[in-house]
């Protein structure tokens, strides 16, 4: 790019930023700049009306004192054409016509192009023709009373130019309309951006919290048992307690792992952000290893297991956190001597984990319906975006099932 076009660049931009000003204060107070203007007008007309009027008048003799009169009356509406532009109009072509009949035939008329342009610029599309009922009288009455020629000269010419100027206001409203059309859009664009971030951000909170619940609720339940046993076994077998305070420590160093790497992606700076693999159901011989060491033994049954794996890694988190939540409310609400079972089974349209237990039968000492907690609901929400359904409740032989169905990749939900 070259000096003179960066400079010409420059200058353009600058003579917008001052057109955007001016607007802007004229939008603000329309006073000074109408009081000025009409003055301007009035002005001018005055100092036609000492004596220069006679130069074009067909009738020279014309008392000064309607000259004067009419000189006002055609310049001094002129600071409400802005509210009133027909009133203004109608008011000026009064003053026309008898300038016309009595042959001043003052150049001040040709001001009524002005709230001609405001009516074009502002009113419906019909205010043009009560304009052109309100134009055209003057010039066919001096035409028809002071014939120069022929008639159509003094006519044609004048309407000419009042057609320009009306299809000047049209354009400049229409493009003004065009321009608040996409004001108004990007301000509606805006808006639904924002609430999408504001979707999104709400969205991002649930699978958070979730998560949260999941990590801490199911590691707290390990390590209660953890602790529970080692204090038992304190007294008789201190290798036990001592092998109980190892899983506890095992278990709280990879809660406080999962713990950084869920809260690592909120940070700012994503490259300080710890992101591990989310659990798949490749982990659940973990996950079963950790609860068996707290205390409740868990039996893992796997029915026609299909390799590779048949879901999602989404979907088989979604298996994992619904089998970890049950037999952390196992741990939790059981009581003492319960046992648990993990049944997958795979089918061709689906997977499906049963998660079954020996405890109490209750729906208070399971703890998954109480209206404060998290874990029924969360691992509703967490099926429901996979298409899929989860039941639990009381068996009749007495336990608790958890019921979880997941469909197929590809298999009709």
């Amino acid at each position: 790019m070259t000096t003179e076009t960066t400079g010409a660049t420059g200058l353009s931009t600058h003579i917008q930023r001052l057109l955007t000003r001016v607007r802007s204060f004229d939008s603000r107070r329309s006073w000074p700049w109408d009081t000025a203007l009409t003055l301007f007008w009035t002005a001018v007309a005055l100092v036609d009306a000492s004596g220069g009027w006679r130069n074009t008048a067909p009738d020279p003799t014309v008392p000064a004192r309607l000259v004067v009169t009419l000189s006002l009356l055609l310049t001094l509406p002129l600071y409400l054409r802005r509210r009133s532009p027909t009133a203004v109009l109608a008011v000026m072509a009064c003053a026309a016509l008898v300038s016309a009949a009595s042959g001043a035939f003052l150049q001040a008329c040709y001001l009524q192009l002005i709230p001609l342009f405001h009516i074009a610029l502002t009113r419906r599309p019909r205010a043009l023709l009560w304009a052109a009922a309100l134009l055209v009288p003057p010039l066919v009455t001096g035409a028809v009373r002071f014939p120069r020629g022929s008639w159509d000269q003094h006519v044609v010419p004048t309407l000419w130019g009042y057609a320009l100027v009306a299809l000047l206001g049209v354009a400049v409203r229409s493009r003004k309309d065009h321009t608040a059309a996409l004001v108004d859009r990007a301000r509606r664009l805006e808006i639904e951006r924002d609430q999408e971030v504001r979707l999104a951000a709400a969205a991002e909170r649930t699978r958070i919290a979730r998560e949260m619940h999941d990590i801490i609720g199911h590691n707290l339940a390990v390590i209660t048992g953890l602790a529970d046993g080692g204090r038992y076994a304190a007294a008789k077998h201190p290798e036990r307690a001592a092998q109980a305070l190892d899983a506890i420590g095992t278990t709280s160093r990879e809660a406080l792992a999962e713990l950084r790497r869920l809260l690592g992606v909120l940070r700012d700076d994503e490259q300080e952000a710890t992101r591990g693999p989310q659990p798949t159901l490749a982990d659940l011989d973990t996950l079963i290893t950790g609860v068996r060491n707290a205390g409740l033994p868990v039996r893992l049954d796997l029915q026609d297991a299909p390799t590779p794996q048949p879901l999602t890694p989404g979907a088989q988190l979604t298996v994992y956190r619904t089998v970890q939540e049950a037999l952390t409310n196992t741990l939790k609400h059981a009581g003492e001597g319960a046992r648990a079972t993990v049944l997958l089974t795979y089918t061709p349209h689906e997977v499906r984990a049963d998660i079954t237990n020996t405890g109490a039968s209750t729906t208070d000492t399971q703890g998954l319906d109480r209206p404060q907690g998290q874990g029924l609901t969360g691992m509703r929400e967490r099926a429901a975006l996979y298409d899929g359904t989860l039941e639990s409740g009381p068996l009749p032989t007495g336990g608790w099932l958890v019921r979880l169905r997941i469909p197929r990749e590809g298999s009709p939900s």
